[in-house]
């Protein structure tokens, strides 16, 4: 081969180069993208209200259309220990059991707030130490906790439907030595 072919192979080779280049240098200025200030998926949720604020002009979460004693005299326990499996991340049912990320919650329904020995409550839920868990405070509390406790170390943004939340209900209810009664319908 003569220098002249090495010359033409290497034009071509600078050449591909050249424009294998060129095209990304084009591309990237047709589909850039904007990287985000904090990286991570944005989760739309339905609660427009901010986590780390309580408006003066909201409104305490509405009640349900149907009272708490009427969903709960019709509640399934079985569909309550259900709904619950995603809790278990967090929580301990059993009696006895250990305090998770949050704390054990047998025998949730009548005891103090921030009353499990050994577990470390938020100072929101300190100030409430003294008052019991009633069938209507854990009903507010599971629909959305942070309207209850501004400062809550609980990441859960709670369940909405009414028939869901009496299922839960009804199956903590149950999680008990002597369950609590139900309120009148």
């Amino acid at each position: 081969m003569d220098s002249f072919e090495w010359n033409k192979i290497a034009g071509a080779v600078l050449g591909t180069c050249l424009l294998v280049f060129g095209l990304k240098l084009a591309g990237g200025g047709l589909f850039s993208s904007e990287v985000p200030a904090k990286p991570g998926y944005a989760i739309a949720v339905a609660d427009a209200q901010s986590a780390d604020a309580k408006p003066a002009d909201a409104a305490a979460p509405s009640a349900p259309a149907v009272s708490l004693g009427t969903l709960l005299a019709s509640a399934d326990k079985a569909s309550g220990e259900v709904d619950t499996k995603a809790c278990q991340a967090c929580h301990d049912f059993t009696k006895g059991g250990p305090n998770k990320i949050g704390p054990n919650l047998y025998g949730v329904v009548g005891r103090n707030m921030a009353s499990v020995d050994g577990f470390s409550y938020s100072t929101g839920f300190k100030a409430m130490g003294g008052k019991p868990w009633t069938y209507e405070e854990l009903n507010q509390w599971i629909k959305n906790p942070k309207y209850m406790v501004k400062d809550t170390k609980m990441a859960f943004a709670g369940i909405p439907s009414d028939k869901t939340r009496a299922d839960v209900l009804a199956y903590l209810g149950s999680l008990s030595d002597s369950p609590v009664p139900f309120p009148a319908p």
